[in-house]
């Protein structure tokens, strides 16, 4: 159980850091691209991926 976590965890701050460079318009091609929204939403993708790793290692 806890592998998968860790890949969620993983996918979760990957999604994260390319929903954050779209939004800061880095990586281009997408709607997302120059989106205050999805740099929010990356950000916290991020963040809430961060927190499941630090938590699962604290187990």
């Amino acid at each position: 159980m806890k592998v998968i976590l860790r890949i969620i965890a993983a996918l979760l701050i990957i999604a994260g850091c390319i929903w954050t460079l779209q939004g800061l318009s880095l990586i281009g091609g997408s709607f997302m691209v120059g989106q205050t929204r999805w740099l929010v939403i990356g950000l916290c993708t991020m963040i809430m991926g961060a927190l499941l790793l630090v938590f699962l290692r604290r187990q």
